[in-house]
């Protein structure tokens, strides 16, 4: 079960960029599926994200969380600051090209619905939707 104790070390691995402690907390091979990102490895995942944290800070504050044995759903803010530009061509290159392009400097926060399917402990896979656009004050 990835309850809440474990969420807040799995959110720990991620905001800090351990990138193989992520990886960790997935089945192998994972499948995450955002925004026209498709993930079906573990070495695609910790590509995927060694490449936008090279653009971007990102970070998620959990607002609720509820766990069983199959699926853990996560209410959160995801906020997102553009470290250089991120155009869309570098994206559309990574295979990312349903993500927003950014400018150095720009910021954005989200509430967000994360679903993750659980299988014998691990995550299995990853969606996410956003439910709306907050202001931010930079």
């Amino acid at each position: 079960m990835l309850d809440s104790a474990a969420y807040q070390r799995y959110l720990e691995a991620f905001n800090g960029r351990k990138y193989d402690a992520v990886a960790d907390f997935y089945i192998d091979p994972p499948r995450l599926s955002f925004f026209g990102v498709e993930i079906a490895s573990r070495k695609a995942l910790k590509d995927f994200y060694g490449f936008l944290h090279a653009y971007i800070d990102e970070s998620i504050t959990v607002l609720d969380l509820a766990a069983s044995d199959t699926l853990t759903a996560v209410h959160a803010v995801v906020r997102v600051e553009a470290r250089r530009d991120l155009t869309a061509e570098t994206l559309a290159a990574h295979g990312a090209s349903g993500l927003m392009p950014m400018a150095r400097g720009d910021v954005l926060q989200m509430r967000q619905f994360l679903h993750y399917t659980i299988k014998d402990g691990r995550i299995a896979s990853v969606e996410c939707a956003i439910v709306e656009i907050l202001p931010t004050d930079r």
